[in-house]
């Protein structure tokens, strides 16, 4: 397929042994993704592990906890809905562990997107073969043609087909996102259409996100990817589905998990790192440190002898990107049969996504089918800052009942609101200054969505991926198998001859 594919990121040793020879014991700090493939890959070496989790429940920002309606009916609820993409292939791995068909992930066979003035661009029966996805996503598109497509900047549009994860790094990082965009002269309508919505999906603002980064993304989501851009959901919350099972297959492995124990500090003595926590000190051979981003910033500040300046400066130096919503709402009455289960939103006030609950999880299906009612979610990425809860409620309900209108007389029997603000910012000019998993500190790795990578990779995937990286980096050191890794192909199509023709005019 022109040489997209499934790519490896990593050779592991063939005759490495699979189990460490000699006794090693870790301690995983943070409990989502990312820290538990860490413990995952290190427990199956042999590694003596111990995860620690400051929730009450496992999954960090992608966990589920148990809540109850008003009738007493007991349900799961989630920080919103999360696609799982066919090239997410380190957390499919992740996921096979306890699930090795992936059975519990169904297809979703559309992802439209809706604009002003009954815009509408689909994702449905594209090509998979890179390019020509894009090709015939422009030729059936309502807001773009091709005579369109020639009027963009040339030098530009070759550089969103020529992403290389060092050269367009130096080149574009310093610009904003909004600017590459700007520049690059795609038609107004079919910017709206096609990429504001694809930068609110990483909860940064378009004015605040790099363009290497959006570059990245768009080559990992799109240019690159050989697996199709629709995805698959979980049919069932993440607790049940995913992480219940989990816990109970570390524990199998011998991971010693503690929930409702933080962290709150890393020191080191002669032989080994200590982890004190609220509860205890925990010594071991090394850390891997996987909390979010505002949880490693806190414990790196509480730890004084940690690493070296600069690179302590580098962590208090990261940020946040601004807060989300998710307001899911349990409606009396159904939504018109004909709705997809999830669409996206653009230039349509704050709304960036409405999601319907009953169409593809279990228990939202089963209280739908009981009371006829329907379990709605609707997302606001990238909230401008100031705007208070019922000003964001009153803005997303009004954009409801205006692409759906059968929900305007609609009764809300139940309903949850949620902000959070606790996603990474990818802020221009910052990226030689982001995490990377090995730090100056012997024996202490970092992991998680907001750490860099030399491949693509983002959200869920990049958290998969860097809780694998640190374990291979321990599990490399002591002389053990490392754990296979898999990203799309890195580089894009023309990567090879634009930057050699930028490197020779300069």
């Amino acid at each position: 397929m022109l040489g997209f594919r499934r790519t490896p990121v990593n050779h592991p040793d063939p005759a490495a042994p699979r189990r460490l020879a000699t006794p090693r014991s870790v301690v995983v700090v943070g409990g989502g993704i990312a820290g538990v493939a860490a413990a995952l890959v290190l427990a199956e070496r042999g590694a003596a592990v111990t995860l620690l989790e400051s929730n009450a429940e496992l999954g960090g920002r992608v966990s589920a906890w148990t809540d109850s309606l008003a009738d007493g009916q007991r349900f799961e609820m989630e920080r919103g809905f999360h696609a799982f993409f066919r090239q997410y292939y380190n957390l499919r791995a992740l996921m096979r562990r306890i699930d090795p068909s992936l059975a519990r992930l169904t297809p979703v066979t559309d992802y439209p997107l809706l604009g002003p003035d009954g815009a509408v661009e689909s994702f449905a029966g594209l090509p998979k073969l890179p390019i020509v996805n894009l090709i015939s996503l422009i030729r059936r598109s309502s807001s773009m043609s091709l005579r369109d497509a020639l009027r963009v900047d040339n030098t530009l549009g070759q550089a969103m087909m020529a992403y290389d994860p060092v050269a367009t790094y130096a080149k574009y990082d310093q610009q904003s996102a909004h600017e590459f965009l700007n520049r690059l002269g795609f038609p107004p309508r079919a910017r709206q259409m096609l990429f504001d919505v694809f930068s609110h999906s990483f909860f940064n603002p378009e004015a605040e996100f790099s363009a290497a980064e959006l570059m990245m993304m768009f080559h990992f989501y799109f240019i690159g990817n050989p697996e199709g851009i629709v995805f698959d959901v979980l049919d069932g919350p993440f607790s049940t589905r995913l992480w219940q099972p989990m816990q109970r297959h570390l524990e199998q492995l011998g991971v010693q998990i503690e929930l409702g124990v933080a962290a709150t500090r890393i020191t080191r003595d002669r032989e080994h790192m200590q982890v004190h926590t609220n509860a205890a000190t925990l010594a071991a051979d090394a850390v891997v440190l996987a909390p979010h981003l505002p949880g490693l910033q806190r414990i790196v500040a509480d730890s004084p002898g940690l690493g070296d300046s600069r690179w302590r400066a580098a962590i208090a130096g990261q940020s946040v990107t601004n807060a989300f919503a998710v307001w899911r709402l349990w409606l009396d009455r159904p939504c018109a049969p004909a709705r997809a289960a999830f669409v996206g939103t653009t230039g349509l006030g704050l709304l960036d996504n409405i999601s319907l609950f009953h169409l593809f999880e279990d228990e939202s299906r089963a209280w739908a089918a009981r009371t006829g009612g329907s379990v709605v979610e609707l997302h606001a990425y990238a909230l401008p800052p100031g705007l208070d809860d019922e000003a964001i409620k009153a803005d997303l309900l009004a954009t409801l009942h205006h692409l759906y209108p059968e929900t305007r007389a609609a009764r809300i029997v139940e309903q949850r609101f949620l902000i959070r603000q606790d996603c990474p910012a990818f802020r221009p000019g910052e990226a030689a200054l982001r995490p990377r998993v090995s730090t100056p500190e012997p024996g202490l790795l970092l992991a998680g969505d907001c750490v860099h990578t030399d491949f693509p990779t983002a959200l869920m995937e990049r958290a998969a991926a860097t809780g694998m990286l640190a374990a291979n980096v321990l599990l490399r050191r002591w002389g053990a198998a490392e754990e296979p890794l898999w990203s799309v192909v890195p580089r894009g199509l023309l990567a090879r001859v634009v930057h050699r023709k930028s490197a020779r005019s300069a």
